[in-house]
């Protein structure tokens, strides 16, 4: 925006924040409590619209009246005037809450002496409370025919433009409320999160997984490679982190006794923002005694298209230019399959410069330090995770990424995981948990290198104690969020996404 329009923004502003002021002093004058008390509702919106169970028509000629009960349904509602339409001597507004809309049918003839006259001081945003009938009026509308009204709470400040709402995309990041109050697309895709966080829960406490609660500030961040974020325990004269993951906890749970468990909570990491990265982000991590990686892949073919049936009513949604389908089962494909179709049936014959030459010319920066595992790594995260389109299993993936997991039984070199990757990004890993002490020992070792006090020694004796064979996946709940609404940047699904300082 350029000055001149942000100084013309801010006089209108002004102008508008004085013009609401004097209206407040003049209902403060006639009685009215501009930040009022509680109001009794008959219910929210959604539900006042709900009592009315007869045709919603506009009249004919042939029907001049909707048809309606015997004896008017007397109703109480509250919510945020968002429109306002003077006719003379009646007045149509909307009543907005959190469920959704209504319109207000205005005439002093039905309102106690003055009310009509003190409801033309409101401005657009202020909460009303209000009493009246349902009624549909000739032209098709449900409608509240007011018979009286009280001010629960004034807007100082103009809510944003009707139709456009807030168009300026870190405005809407920053001041979420406002995008909220003005943009249908947020509102719905924040309820289809909660929603789909509910339908979680559910699907898990249905089959027998208990919700629990791990710590946040953590001694040692484990369970991920990461960067931490750090602080200081004032009475303990200690550091500590944010945690990274709740994995090592949730594990010591197995060994504690509770067979079936989740948690839906917070991780924190300190590095980068972007598109698909918020530093504070929500994932649900699941443990299973008994299980493996089969189990989890059934919990993640049961609970998606569950989601999906339940929230979105279809198994298919629009995913940037194509159409993702969860209907199960899904694809499983092992990871140095993928690698083969994509670079060759001889990769993994190759040796080192030679896969390092056919890797840059197709078109990749390779760090000349690296070796094979590297190599191929860096060619299934740039060239072939992105092609994976529909949802797919990725297997037997490479064990030096995944020290947490069990290798293979028939290859020691590949660990007993899946990687779930849908629309070309990574939305949940599941492994045959490591119960081991003593290779979770050695895993550490090479994962620490130097730095043999990053290793958590509490939880190698907690599985020295036996931690029974487990499944266990982690899912981010903003990248399924995203891919279930078809929303493509991470800031649009959290309500209030990390942004640098103004």
């Amino acid at each position: 925006m350029s000055e001149e329009n942000n100084n013309l923004a801010t006089e209108n502003t002004n102008e508008y924040r004085a013009q609401r002021l004097a209206n407040l002093k003049a209902l403060e004058e006639l009685g009215y409590n501009p930040f009022g008390a509680a109001f009794d509702r008959t219910g929210d919106v959604a539900t006042i619209r709900a009592l009315w169970t007869y045709p919603i028509e506009a009249a004919t000629p042939e029907k001049p009246h909707a048809e309606g009960p015997a004896e008017p349904i007397a109703v109480k509602a509250a919510g945020r005037m968002m429109a306002c339409r003077n006719m003379g001597k009646t007045i149509f507004a909307d009543l907005r809450d959190g469920t959704g809309r209504i319109q207000l049918f205005v005439n002093g003839k039905n309102l106690p002496e003055g009310a009509f006259d003190a409801f033309k001081l409101l401005d657009l945003g202020d909460h009303i409370g209000i009493e009246g009938d349902l009624f549909v009026t000739r032209t098709g509308e449900l409608s509240i025919r007011m018979t009286n009204w009280t001010l629960l709470s004034k807007a100082i400040m103009q809510p944003p433009e009707k139709f456009h709402g807030l168009q300026d995309q870190e405005d809407r990041y920053r001041m979420r409320y406002l995008d909220l109050m003005s943009n249908a697309e947020s509102r719905d895709r924040f309820n289809k999160r909660i929603a789909i966080v509910a339908e979680i829960r559910k699907y898990l406490t249905s089959r027998g997984f208990v919700e629990v609660e791990t710590p946040m500030m953590q001694p040692q961040p484990g369970g991920a490679a990461a960067r931490p974020f750090m602080t200081h325990y004032n009475a303990l004269d200690c550091t500590m982190y944010m945690r990274i993951a709740p994995e090592l906890y949730l594990k010591r749970l197995l060994v504690g006794g509770f067979d079936k468990v989740f948690e839906l909570n917070r991780n924190f990491r300190n590095e980068g923002l972007d598109r698909t990265h918020n530093p504070e982000f929500t994932v649900l991590e699941i443990y299973e005694a008994y299980g493996d990686r089969t189990s989890m892949k059934n919990i993640i073919e049961g609970m998606i298209p569950q989601i999906c049936d339940n929230v979105l009513g279809t198994r298919k949604v629009k995913y940037g230019e194509g159409e993702l389908d969860f209907t199960p089962p899904y694809r499983e494909v092992a990871y140095h399959d993928l690698v083969r179709d994509r670079m060759g049936a001889d990769w993994f014959d190759l040796d080192v410069p030679t896969a390092r030459a056919k890797a840059e010319a197709e078109g990749l920066e390779i760090d000349p330090s690296w070796g094979h595992l590297l190599i191929t790594h860096e060619v299934y995260d740039k060239l072939i995770e992105k092609t994976l389109f529909q949802p797919t299993f990725v297997t037997r993936v490479p064990h030096e990424f995944v020290p947490l997991a069990k290798t293979c039984p028939d290859d020691p070199t590949l660990a007993d995981v899946f990687e779930f990757v849908v629309g070309g990004k990574e939305l949940c890993p599941g492994y045959t948990e490591q119960n081991n002490p003593i290779n979770q020992r050695e895993a550490f070792e090479v994962q620490a290198g130097d730095e043999v006090e990053k290793i958590d020694e509490d939880f190698i004796t907690a599985l020295e104690y036996g931690m029974p064979p487990a499944g266990g996946l982690g899912l981010g709940i903003d990248r399924i969020v995203m891919m279930l609404t078809g929303t493509e940047v991470i800031r649009d699904v959290i309500l209030f996404p990390q942004l640098k300082q103004k």
